[in-house]
């Protein structure tokens, strides 16, 4: 019911943000990346912390990215993943189609700066054969996420 829970999210906001539904599995940032045709570090993937005070915050970054453990702790202290179904249970998502619209609890959303390379993004929309493209402006608005610098630094590759 994940997947509804996410229409359900759109529906009760009036946005008209189409849900693309496929076939083969999404589940990771690879095979979202493969299916859409698009390079990996568009796929927008949502991953949750706890924090050390206890509380819980999602963090939206791109999909290639990795988390720079220094900055982390600058911008929320000590912190650590969520193990599967914690996150499943808390998101109502399960892992590989966690994303930040429709939730089961409501958890601070956050956007880290890399995702800022692109125009327009692809997080999961609740389901692993799922996702959305969506713009950045619209994310941010949508979930009220804040921007933080939590990634490390994509290096540019020359082609």
């Amino acid at each position: 019911m994940s997947l509804q829970s996410v229409r359900e999210f759109f529906a009760a906001r009036q946005l008209d943000i189409a849900i693309i539904e496929l076939e083969t599995s999404t589940a990771t940032v690879a095979l979202a990346a493969e299916a859409h045709g698009v390079e990996p570090g568009r796929i927008a993937k949502t991953l949750a912390f706890r924090l050390g005070d206890g509380r819980v915050v999602l963090l939206v970054a791109r999909g290639d990215a990795r988390i720079d453990n220094r900055k982390f702790k600058e911008a929320f202290g000590k912190g650590r993943m969520l193990p599967s179904a914690e996150v499943e249970a808390l998101t109502g998502h399960p892992v590989g189609g966690v994303c930040p619209f429709g939730l089961a609890t409501d958890l601070p959303v956050y956007l880290d700066s890399s995702l800022q390379a692109f125009d327009e993004v692809l997080p999961a929309a609740g389901d692993v054969h799922t996702a959305v493209r969506i713009s950045l402006a619209q994310l941010v608005a949508v979930v009220d996420g804040h921007w933080v610098d939590v990634c490390q630094q994509q290096e540019t590759v020359a082609a």
